[in-house]
């Protein structure tokens, strides 16, 4: 039985709070993606010849670094059988800061430059594809918020971490898989 004196009380309150201010920041972003005025304005192309192509490297740098998170954490966790290294956990922090902040940019300019696209665009079919990628990308960002709270909180139970880490992974690896997975299978690696 744990000390509760020197323990805090562990909570379901913080995930089930978690889980509805994540969900509410899934909804906002669709909803806003969805009645914005799509325009390049605003947009940046990093160099290379369109945003899409700017997005397509950045999603793959992204998914690198998710599957570098989960990785680490699992050495930082013992799951590897290998003691991890004393500079493990700061690097673990600075890789999932730079693949937040690299999904806030290319989140931006999907949202931005493409909105939320369902039915007929342009004359041509919305794929299935593509309306996936809409909703698990604003998923994605719901999800940031859980693991922050999951990161952050000393009162939510031991499950919370990994359960929210592993939802942020799922979400960005398929995110990933349905926009820069698609494109470099039909279209190859971006020029500059």
């Amino acid at each position: 039985m744990a000390d509760t004196a020197t323990s805090p009380h562990k909570s379901l309150g913080v995930p089930l709070t978690a889980f509805a201010a994540g969900a509410v920041v899934a909804v906002a972003l669709g909803v806003f993606s969805r009645f914005h005025d799509a325009t390049l304005d605003g947009t940046t192309t990093l160099g290379f010849a369109d945003v899409r192509d700017m997005k397509v490297v950045l999603s793959v740098v992204i998914g690198v670094l998710a599957i570098g998170q989960v990785v680490g954490a699992l050495w930082i966790y013992g799951k590897l059988g290998i003691r991890a290294p004393a500079w493990l956990g700061k690097a673990h922090r600075a890789s999932g800061t730079a693949a937040l902040v690299l999904s806030v940019f290319v989140g931006y300019h999907c949202i931005w430059a493409f909105g939320f696209q369902t039915g007929t665009v342009h004359g041509y079919d919305v794929p299935p594809r593509a309306i996936v990628h809409e909703v698990v990308a604003c998923g994605v960002f719901g999800a940031v918020v859980v693991k922050v709270v999951a990161v952050r909180s000393r009162r939510a139970p031991g499950w919370f971490l990994p359960v929210a880490g592993g939802l942020l992974f799922a979400l960005l690896i398929v995110v990933v898989l349905t926009s820069a997975g698609w494109y470099l299978d039909e279209k190859g690696w971006p020029s500059r």
